[in-house]
C-alpha cells in the first residue's frame, strides 16, 4: 500500500509540534505521499493524547476505514507510538503499511433528553461523565436493566478499558486491559452515610451489558464525552454500552499495553526489580 495511501495531520498549535508537523510533512510529500483531510486512510496526530481524541471525533463517521497513528511531542502518551525524533521510522514504516492495525473498544452514549425526549448519540474513546454544577447529583443506577443503586455525590464516570488509565484511574479505578472490552463505573465522591448508601467501589460491566443512569430532575447537569463538556439541557436518562463501531490503529511496532502503563506511570528510574 505504502506510499498510495492518503494521509491526515491533526496537530496541536505548540512550537516543538508545529516544528515536528513541518519535518514530516516534507518527509511524506518527499516519498510521494498524498494528503487528504476528509476523506484519509491515516489520520497522524501530532502532540499528545488530547491531540488523539481530538482527531479521534473529528473522523467518528469514518472509522470502519480510518487508521490512526500518534506521534507525542511532550510526555508520553497512551494513544501516541511515536516520538517526534522518530519521524523517519514512522515515514519508512508507512512505506512498507500494508494495512496492519490493532483494535480498541469504545463507548457508546445516548442521552434521552426530558420534554422532548430528543436523543442524541455519542462515541468515546475514554471515558464519559455526569456532574453537577454547585448542587448534589442524585440518579439511580442501573445494570442490564435492573436497578443496583440510588447515587448520591459529585458525579459518576463511566470509562473504556484505553480510558480506564485517564480519569476513572484518578477516581480509584481500576486498570483493565483493553482485550476485556469491559466498561467501567467509578463514583466521584459518592456521599455514604447512614441515609445513603452506594456500593462505593468501582463496578466493571461485561461487553454484552448496559448501564443506564436516570438522574433526578435538574437543569444544570454537565455531561463530559472526552473532552468534550455538554451541558445545561435537563437530562431524563443516559444509557452506556460498548459501542459497534471500534478504533482500528495503524501499529507498526507492538509495546505491550502492561509496558505502556508501568512506563507512564511507575517509570524505569523509580524502582528496581527484586532479585
Amino acid at each position: 500500500m505504502g506510499p498510495k495511501l492518503k494521509i491526515a495531520i491533526h496537530n496541536n498549535r505548540k512550537p516543538n509540534t508545529l516544528k515536528a508537523v513541518n519535518y514530516l510533512r516534507s518527509g511524506l510529500q518527499k516519498s510521494g505521499f498524498r494528503f487528504d483531510n476528509r476523506h484519509p486512510d491515516i489520520v497522524i496526530t501530532v502532540g499528545g493524547d488530547g491531540t488523539l481524541l481530538s482527531a479521534f471525533h473529528r473522523y467518528a463517521a469514518q472509522l470502519d476505514h480510518v487508521r490512526f497513528v500518534g506521534v507525542h511531542t511532550g510526555h508520553l502518551g497512551f494513544y501516541t507510538d511515536w516520538r517526534d525524533y522518530e519521524l523517519d521510522h514512522l515515514i519508512d514504516a508507512l512505506k512498507v503499511d500494508s494495512g496492519q492495525s490493532v483494535a480498541y473498544p469504545l463507548l457508546d452514549v445516548t442521552t434521552t433528553y426530558k420534554n422532548s425526549r430528543e436523543q442524541a448519540h455519542f462515541l468515546c474513546l475514554n471515558e464519559s461523565t455526569i456532574k453537577r454544577l454547585g448542587s448534589t447529583l442524585r440518579a439511580n443506577v442501573y445494570i442490564q436493566d435492573s436497578f443496583f443503586e440510588s447515587f448520591r455525590g459529585d458525579g459518576l464516570c463511566v470509562s473504556t478499558p484505553t480510558g480506564s488509565t485517564a480519569y476513572s484511574k484518578s477516581l480509584g479505578g481500576a486498570v483493565l486491559h483493553p482485550r476485556l472490552e469491559a466498561l467501567q463505573i467509578t463514583e466521584i465522591a459518592s456521599i455514604n452515610n447512614r441515609v445513603y448508601r452506594t456500593l462505593s467501589a468501582p463496578v466493571v460491566v461485561a461487553s454484552d451489558e448496559n448501564i443506564v443512569f436516570k438522574p433526578s430532575p435538574a437543569d444544570d447537569y454537565v455531561l463530559t464525552v472526552d473532552q468534550l463538556t455538554l451541558n445545561h439541557r435537563p437530562i431524563e436518562k443516559l444509557e452506556y454500552r460498548i459501542a459497534k463501531e471500534r478504533i482500528h490503529f495503524a501499529r507498526y511496532r507492538h509495546m505491550h499495553f502492561w509496558d505502556r502503563v508501568e512506563e507512564a506511570f511507575i517509570g524505569a528510574n523509580s524502582h528496581e526489580e527484586l532479585s
